[in-house]
């Protein structure tokens, strides 16, 4: 079973295929290295693409300690599969709390002058819980997810947190894709999954707090929303108008899993970005086309 060993000792499963310039997706909560099979399959025909299991969801290890589960943590395992892989810069893709870990990714890594790892980020179904307005009842709420895992296990979670009111598109859509997602969800770790929810869900950063971070990036970004996501809607608009080298597509009809919800029309917008990357296609947005906006990145009128 291909794993690679965290500076930290936590190993981590992973699988890859094809070919070329390197291209690493990072899953959701909801999810695992199988929540990118229709992603895998598309862009290994061009790419080398590498998808892995984040600590705590099987079959990679499940550290016993909720305190070893953060934002900094996810984020720096990233860069112990790049560097075990011996990927020097990879294009990220991250979903939902995939797209969190690829944010702070960015911060750290996505800054051209600080020899940057990464080619490009991509992040979709970013922002839940993000927003001032929410992100006090998100923290709760994690802790209150965590609980409910102990107490009634994977099997109840994936049918009640799992069937959310941005998860019920993919239902409407397909039946039997969705019941794919809730099956392997109710799979994973109940004890890797609390401990997400404590030690990295309810723990995260307000992203309104470090706009200045998220500003120093300067590579390539493309930001993804479905419509009816809409705890990611406003702190998508915020990116947007933070990151100066990002791009925003929403996704019409659409809730929060839009890789598996919509696969065709996000390997679509995916692959166009990653060819005008490819291509040197400058993303910086030009000083016309950027009027200072009555909304700050903070989300309050100016």
């Amino acid at each position: 079973m291909p794993t690679i060993r965290t500076d930290d000792g936590v190993n981590l499963y992973y699988e890859e295929a094809g070919s070329g310039t390197a291209l690493l997706f990072v899953h959701e909560f909801a999810g695992d290295w199988r929540s990118w099979e229709p992603q895998m399959r598309y862009f290994s025909r061009r790419y080398r693409c590498i998808s892995y299991s984040a600590r705590g969801y099987l079959p990679s290890d499940v550290p016993a300690d909720w305190n070893d589960y953060s934002q900094a943590r996810v984020r720096d395992d990233m860069l112990s599969v790049l560097d075990a892989l011996s990927i020097d810069r990879a294009h990220i893709v991250g979903l939902s709390m995939g797209a969190f870990a690829t944010l702070h990714f960015g911060m750290v890594h996505g800054v051209q002058a600080q020899a940057s790892r990464a080619r490009s980020l991509t992040l979709a179904g970013v922002g839940s819980g993000a927003h001032p307005a929410h992100y006090q009842a998100f923290q709760t709420s994690a802790i209150e997810n965590a609980e409910l895992i102990d107490n009634e296990g994977m099997p109840h979670f994936a049918s009640t947190y799992g069937h959310g009111a941005a998860r019920v598109q993919f239902l409407a859509k397909d039946p039997r894709g969705f019941a794919e997602y809730e099956r392997q969800l109710a799979e994973h770790s109940a004890l890797g999954s609390s401990n997400t929810m404590r030690g990295y869900q309810g723990r995260r950063p307000s992203l309104y707090a470090l706009t200045d971070a998220i500003a120093a990036i300067n590579v390539p970004t493309l930001i993804m929303s479905g419509d009816e996501d809409e705890p990611c809607l406003e702190p998508s608009l915020m990116l947007k108008r933070t990151i100066k080298t990002s791009q925003l597509a929403i996704l019409p009809g659409s809730g929060h899993g839009i890789n598996l919800e919509e696969p065709g029309l996000f390997n679509q917008l995916l692959a166009e970005f990653l060819a005008q990357v490819e291509q040197g296609k400058s993303f910086e947005r030009q000083a016309q086309a950027a009027p200072e906006s009555i909304w700050g990145p903070g989300g309050d009128p100016r």
